[in-house]
């Protein structure tokens, strides 16, 4: 896990202390909220439909213990007691003060964390894989890309103040679990011919009011240039993106207009003309970060448990949990475990924790876990590296915490944006849906009958959950003054990244939930067999036949 240096650590007090006088011009009245808005939204802060939100970056997804418990502690002291962990890895609190926000950046201070481009129009919070140095596909570990990437991006002289926010992921495992398609920049590490880290080079993805996937513009660029490159491309956003209209600003919309290959020609040229004045880190200075990312002490252990394979003999909710929610992990004897953030409840949202849960997971990420959590932009938790041998004790411990939900990729791991209860660009309500999709849901055998099903719901255009990439995606959109969805299938976020198609007219709310659970009673019907998932099926029949099931009753 890297480690902040003297520079990072005076850097992001000097900011937390930079912001404290300019909370303090804004409650004395010496600025007004136009001139405050830009001076908040670079460190994190938005006024929400009821009150501020704070968002705090989580770069790549990785904290430690003592980072955990501080966003714990934060949560308890300055909220509501919980947060939401958001699918750009990053966590809200939903009800700050505007007078506490200091003395929160400064707490954040302390743990080698802050709020510092999590909104803007820069370069965001940098994604990657949150099973990242610990997944038995990977090619290289895309952490030491990424915090190079933090370094590099973090209130960069050139490109602070883009055409509109900027976001990138990167991901060095054969499967993509960062979404890199559905990016700005997305980045897929694979290995040359010559063993060398290479990368894929993908631009122009993302979501919202006009979604994309991102274009392959380089296939094979050596990772060491990948700095130069990215510079490149954001100097020709910066030089032809739109800046007269919000809408048409993304650098989607500019990939779009000038077309691929043209914007890949002249990516090319001005990389071509710049790369030895812009060469990127030297090689000693990743290999620096490097160092931060070996892997852990790890025992030698055989790879199979005996006392892992008794626990699941003797106990079928333990056996279940096993089954859905740890993953096969690269060293022997180990395993990754998925803690869910999704209780099939009505008290809790999708992505939400409560301070008290926070402060179990960093016990056991400190007791069984090399002192380290995930957070995946499927607003989850991960711990990445547990002995089998410990499985059930930290089984027991998520269980009494009500953290234990076993039901990782399943209908009910639904990922779902704050919406109208708490977002002021809302058309609809999400929270509320998804809670009513899973209870309809809610037997725990139909759902692993099921098996893998994503799905996303955004409560607007925005579609900051990602509904766009759902294998079943839904959008809240005002009709008349009512909240009505939209739904689409056949979205996909992996390597095969694909948008959904939206499946027909808008849905009430209350008519989702049984229309979702017609198209699933459609897929069971015909399905090959119980490993054909349902975008396997939906891609082998089209989408009409689910369409008319979606619809059947309406």
């Amino acid at each position: 896990m890297y480690r902040y240096d003297e520079f990072d650590a005076a850097f992001v007090r000097a900011r937390a202390a930079e912001f404290r006088d300019q909370v303090a011009r804004r409650l004395a009245g010496e600025l007004s909220e136009e001139q405050f808005k830009p001076l908040r939204l670079m460190n994190g802060l938005y006024l929400q439909l009821h009150a501020y939100m704070l968002r705090v970056a989580i770069p790549y997804g990785v904290l430690s213990s003592r980072q955990l418990r501080r966003l714990a502690r934060i949560a308890r002291v300055y909220d509501r007691g919980y947060g939401h962990f958001t699918t750009r890895q990053n966590i809200q609190f939903n009800w700050p003060r505007l007078a506490d926000a200091p003395d929160i950046l400064d707490e954040l201070a302390e743990v080698d964390m802050h709020a510092i481009q999590t909104s803007g129009n820069c370069v965001r919070n940098v994604t990657s894989d949150h099973w990242a140095g610990a997944a038995p596909d990977e090619v290289a570990d895309p952490r030491v890309w990424a915090e190079a990437l933090r370094q590099w991006s973090t209130r960069h002289p050139e490109f602070s103040f883009l055409p509109r926010k900027f976001k990138i992921a990167i991901t060095g495992a054969a499967h993509d679990r960062a979404a890199v398609q559905a990016h700005d920049i997305g980045l897929h590490l694979h290995s040359g011919s010559d063993g060398r880290v290479m990368a894929r080079v993908y631009v122009g993805g993302g979501q919202g009011r006009t979604p994309f996937i991102a274009a392959l513009v380089r296939d094979h660029l050596p990772a060491e240039e990948m700095f130069s490159y990215i510079e490149a491309v954001l100097r020709v956003y910066n030089r032809h993106g739109r800046r007269d209209n919000i809408y048409k600003a993304r650098i989607k919309i500019l990939v779009a207009a000038l077309g691929v290959d043209a914007f890949a020609r002249e990516v090319e040229d001005e990389f071509q003309a710049t790369r030895r004045e812009a060469p990127g880190p030297p090689s000693e200075e990743i290999e620096r970060i490097a160092a931060h990312f070996g892997p852990p002490p790890f025992l030698d252990a055989p790879a199979r448990s005996s006392s892992f394979e008794q626990a699941r003999l003797d106990n079928k909710r333990f056996a279940r949990w096993a089954r859905t929610n740890t993953h096969p992990h690269r060293a022997p004897g180990y395993a990754i475990v998925t803690v869910s953030l999704k209780p099939i409840s009505r008290d809790m949202a999708p992505g939400d924790a409560t301070a008290d849960q926070m402060d179990v997971v960093a016990d056991l990420a400190q007791r069984f876990s090399f002192d380290e959590a995930r957070v995946s932009h499927e607003q989850n938790l991960v711990l990445p590296h547990v002995r089998l041998d410990d499985l059930p004790a930290v089984w027991r411990a998520l269980d009494e915490a009500s953290l234990a939900t076993p039901n990782h990729g399943l209908v009910s791991d639904i990922i779902a944006c704050p919406g109208l209860d708490y977002c002021d660009l809302a058309n609809a309500r999400s929270i509320p849906l998804a809670q009513a999709i899973a209870e309809r849901f809610d037997d725990l055998d139909a759902q692993e009958s099921i098996g893998e099903l994503k799905i996303k719901i955004s409560g607007c255009i925005n579609a900051c959950g990602h509904h766009h990439v759902g294998h079943i995606g839904i959008l809240g959109v005002d009709k008349r003054g009512g909240e009505f969805y939209q739904i689409l299938l056949g979205g996909r976020a992996d390597e095969r990244a694909a948008l959904g198609v939206i499946a027909g007219k808008g849905l009430a709310g209350e008519a989702i939930p049984d229309a979702i659970e017609r198209v699933v009673t459609f897929y069971l019907g015909v399905r090959r067999d119980e490993r054909e998932r349902f975008i396997d099926a939906l891609e082998r029949l089209g989408p009409e036949p689910f369409e008319e099931a979606l619809y059947a009753s309406v």
